[in-house]
């Protein structure tokens, strides 16, 4: 994938109870509309989830998440047989069932592989690009584990392990996400945000996911529902700053943030 042009990534979420009421799409219907409208829209990339990762989300097991993830695979390539998509998943069977048997171009990890001993070993297996985030702990626990004595310089060392090792087992098609939200206070969040740039030192694609999130939110006062300025806000400082995909609700608006990113950044001499 060129990204001299950064990237949109639309959210399908097959939850029932992610973050963002109007993310959520578990009918036929609903999931068909939602997979034409991004494409419509521009999406380049679509993330589909079927466990939702918000704080002290809900356990799902694993047999229910492949369901969740059969049926809404089933019916987004059905309507988008091009589309390429990526898998927001910690577990490695899903990750292998994803790409083996519906075509998933991409591995979308929340845990770093620390959920599933095994995800680098069938990463490296299946030969997939992987979406590589810093979180600590779990969707239930993340927001307990909040405590750094140096916030960038542990997640760069983090980054720089965990990339390591997946050199080791063959896997260098990674692009790395500082995981706002996770693990992160809002203030934590936009120290991360502010040193966006020191993640071009692993000379690696940058995937952000800002959209609508609490770190949003709880700056303007308002709930999800009405974020969408702000995450256009925190989007273009995204770009200035280096990203190169940005994972959003609200494909058209984010489509749009890069096409005005493009006219603004100076033109290569």
């Amino acid at each position: 994938m060129d990204f001299s042009s950064p990237k949109v990534m639309g959210i399908l979420n097959i939850t029932p109870d992610s973050f963002f009421q109007a993310s959520r799409k578990q009918t036929e219907k609903e999931i068909a509309e939602r997979v034409q409208q991004m494409v419509s829209e521009g999406a380049d990339l679509i993330d589909v989830g079927g466990y939702s990762s918000r704080p002290s989300a809900t356990f799902v097991s694993e047999q229910e998440e492949i369901e969740r993830l059969r049926y809404g695979l089933g019916i987004l390539f059905r309507e988008a047989p091009g589309a390429i998509v990526s898998v927001d998943t910690f577990r490695s069977e899903v990750a292998k069932i994803c790409v083996e048997e519906y075509g998933a171009a991409i591995i979308n990890d929340i845990s770093g592989g620390e959920l599933d001993t095994q995800m680098f070993d069938t990463v490296a297996k299946l030969q997939v690009p992987y979406i590589l985030m810093h979180m600590r702990g779990t969707p239930q626990t993340m927001m307990e584990n909040t405590q750094y004595d140096n916030l960038m310089q542990e997640i760069l060392l983090y980054f720089s392990k965990k990339i390591n090792e997946l050199h080791q087992k063959g896997v260098n098609d990674i692009w790395i996400d500082p995981g706002f939200g996770f693990s992160k206070t809002t203030d934590q969040n936009y120290e991360v945000l502010q040193n966006l740039e020191q993640f071009g030192i692993f000379e690696l694609p940058v995937f952000v996911g800002l959209s609508r999130k609490t770190m949003i939110r709880e700056v303007i006062q308002t709930p999800a529902e009405d974020a969408l300025t702000g995450t256009i806000a925190l989007n273009m400082f995204a770009l200035t700053q280096g990203a190169n995909i940005l994972r959003v609700h609200d494909v058209k608006e984010a489509v749009q943030t890069v096409r005005i990113y493009h006219k603004l950044k100076p033109s290569e001499p």
